[in-house]
């Protein structure tokens, strides 16, 4: 196995994801110097107060300065300007990877500004809430969960079996993918999922026939699920939009379509089609929880949860 323990690791941006990983790195003894960089002095202020690293600055210059492995997790549209900004400092041989949701994009955005001395491998683990900010953060976030790769055609094998060792050190399941065919997946897997609840609950929010305090009250149906992935980090999901659009606008053409079929369906009384589109979309929940994706508890393993508190 590779070796996963970095004398010098920065993590430019301390939001979920990289609070996350810093816990892990802590947690694991993972490397032996961890670099925090954000541009809030707020949220530095509160990465140290939270022990997440080992220094702290709010330049990503400073940061990555002597790094062995850099770990960008920044809203993907802010990408080209870390990237500018860390550039000229990189250490000759560094790892640097992202945690981006979509990958064509950083790409686009980051490698222009790659020294050809350091070896740049765009990443993108799938785990997640919709909460944001250093508190969010915990260890073990990552553990069963898919971490993606989409390397560049000269990626150096032995910088991508390292990368690829830390992350199945935090728990990580690994895969690799071209970066258009990521940003396809993760448009329908992802990225419309969420499109798909900031619409519903933008909806509810502007029905005039339904008040606020009834759909507060009464959200203990699906309602309260859509919920949860509206209230993610509305800067993310932003850049993300714009950064995937075309993915994006394809998925959302396909479920226009299927949504019209549906809209049929139910107008002229066809309960058969109805009956066989939800025994479908039954059995492919079934198949994620079998896949280890979730659980299998009542009520999505909140019971559970409770108990617990």
């Amino acid at each position: 196995m590779a070796d996963v323990h970095f004398d010098r690791i920065a993590l430019i941006g301390i939001g979920l994801i990289g609070s996350s990983i810093a816990r892990d790195v802590k947690a694991l003894g993972l490397a032996k110097d961890v670099v925090i960089s954000t541009r809030s002095a707020e949220t530095l202020r509160r990465a140290q107060e939270l022990a997440l690293g080992t220094s702290y600055v709010s330049s990503p210059a400073d940061a990555v300065r002597d790094a062995d492995l850099v770990i960008v997790s920044v809203p993907v549209g802010a990408s080209e300007d870390v990237a500018k900004q860390m550039a000229p400092h990189l250490k000759p041989g560094a790892v640097v990877t992202d945690v981006g949701s979509t990958k064509a994009s950083v790409i686009a955005q980051m490698q222009p500004h790659m020294p050809s001395n350091v070896h740049f491998i765009p990443g993108h683990p799938l785990a997640g809430t919709e909460k944001s900010g250093p508190d969010a953060g915990f260890a073990g976030l990552f553990r069963g969960r898919w971490c993606i790769f989409t390397p560049l055609p000269d990626t150096d094998p032995v910088a991508l079996s390292r990368l690829k060792a830390f992350w199945e050190a935090l728990g990580s399941r690994i895969d690799e993918m071209d970066p258009q065919h990521h940003d396809k997946v993760l448009a329908i897997v992802s990225h419309l999922p969420h499109i798909i609840a900031y619409n519903i609950v933008g909806t509810a929010d502007d029905l005039e026939a339904v008040t606020q305090s009834e759909v507060i009250k009464y959200s203990a149906s699906g309602f309260r699920d859509f919920t949860r992935l509206a209230a993610s980090d509305p800067t993310m999901w932003r850049d993300v939009c714009l950064h995937n659009k075309d993915a994006i606008l394809e998925m959302l053409a396909r479920f226009s379509e299927d949504l019209a079929y549906l809209q049929r369906a139910i107008r002229w009384g066809e309960g058969d089609k109805l009956f066989d589109l939800f025994t479908r979309t039954r059995d492919v929940r079934r198949s994620i929880i079998q896949a280890g994706q979730d659980v299998d508890a009542p009520d999505f393993g909140r019971h559970a949860l409770d108990t617990k508190t």
